[in-house]
């Protein structure tokens, strides 16, 4: 388990009155190998959020979503999920390439419940873990470091409505991206995409926008 408290934590802690209730926290519930619940926690979830710091400590966070069980239990310890096709910026995989030291926030709107997972990824850009994940492009390996699940009282409840269609099906297919058939973007796509968005048809800016707003993207 990771120390999670430096000087500026306690003298928070202290102002608060709160560094027992933290001390108790990291005792009690805070470890480095996920319980058999946790385990299958992850295997049931369909997205989660990514937070990620490049080489000069500057922050993102991004959604991942896939399929439920999308995010692979290795062991107690190691955990694996699929990078997807994005918008080429590779905002989060760089990061991890730089910086390996990354948090996962795995939430269930409807219960609702939360698990926090900290811990150090690698990118695997080839080979059997990426090929395990259909329609993955690269995969990342993390070994969990630190993991808690927090109190969900602050989590809004909502109902699930419907799985995103771009989620790659077993054979790794998807449909094409909307945005990418937009005529001020389609002269900068990677090779591989012309002709299968050409093939889509094109769409301008303001088209896009509509589909947008209607949410049919």
């Amino acid at each position: 388990m990771a120390v999670l408290y430096g000087p500026e934590h306690r003298a928070l802690q202290d102002e608060h009155d709160s560094r027992r209730l933290a001390d108790l926290w990291q005792e009690m519930l805070i470890h480095g190998a996920l319980a058999e619940d946790e385990q299958a926690f992850i295997a049931s979830r369909d997205f989660f959020f990514l937070s990620t710091v490049d080489a000069e400590g500057k922050p993102t966070v991004s959604y991942k979503g896939g399929g439920a069980g999308f995010v692979r239990v290795l062991d107690p310890s190691t955990i694996a999920f699929p990078g997807y096709d994005g918008n080429g910026m590779f905002l989060s995989a760089g990061n991890i390439a730089e910086n390996p030291s990354i948090g996962l926030l795995f939430i269930d709107f409807e219960t609702p419940h939360r698990l926090r997972v900290q811990g150090e990824a690698e990118l695997v850009r080839s080979g059997e873990l990426v090929e395990s994940f259909p329609g993955a492009a690269y995969a990342v390996r993390v070994a969990i470091t630190d993991a808690f699940v927090n109190c969900g009282r602050y989590i809004h409840k909502m109902t699930r409505a419907q799985t995103s269609r771009h989620v790659p099906d077993a054979w790794g297919d998807q449909p094409i991206a909307e945005w990418k058939r937009i005529d001020l973007v389609q002269p900068h796509l990677p090779a591989q995409d012309r002709r299968p968005v050409a093939e889509a048809g094109e769409l301008s800016f303001d088209q896009y926008g509509a589909k947008v707003a209607a949410g049919d993207t």
